[in-house]
């Protein structure tokens, strides 16, 4: 079976402001303005890089982040990334296509 893969607008279709440990993301598609946590923005310019599942995403994400002992095998993490890859689609900021 196929991963599921996941879709972004282009980094030039948002707007991402830090502040205070969140982050402000205005989606210029929808005009709507959404206020997230880490790693939702990190997770955003992953997608950059193209459409990915969640094995493959995190692999992107493990480039540039380390997520020290709790990675064991990465099961715990794949399942944390798509609850998180959920929300961003709940909120029309990632897609399947």
């Amino acid at each position: 079976m196929t991963e599921a893969a996941y879709r972004a607008d282009p980094p030039e279709a948002r707007r991402v402001i830090a502040l205070d440990g969140v982050a402000l993301i205005f989606h210029r598609p929808s005009g709507l303005t959404h206020i997230v946590a880490p790693p939702a923005p990190q997770i955003l310019e992953a997608l950059g890089e193209g459409d990915a599942g969640p094995r493959a995403l995190l692999d992107r994400l493990k480039r540039d982040f380390d997520f020290g002992p709790a990675d064991k095998g990465g099961q715990d993490l794949e399942a944390a990334l798509e609850a998180r890859l959920a929300e961003l689609e709940a909120a029309g900021l990632v897609w399947r296509p």
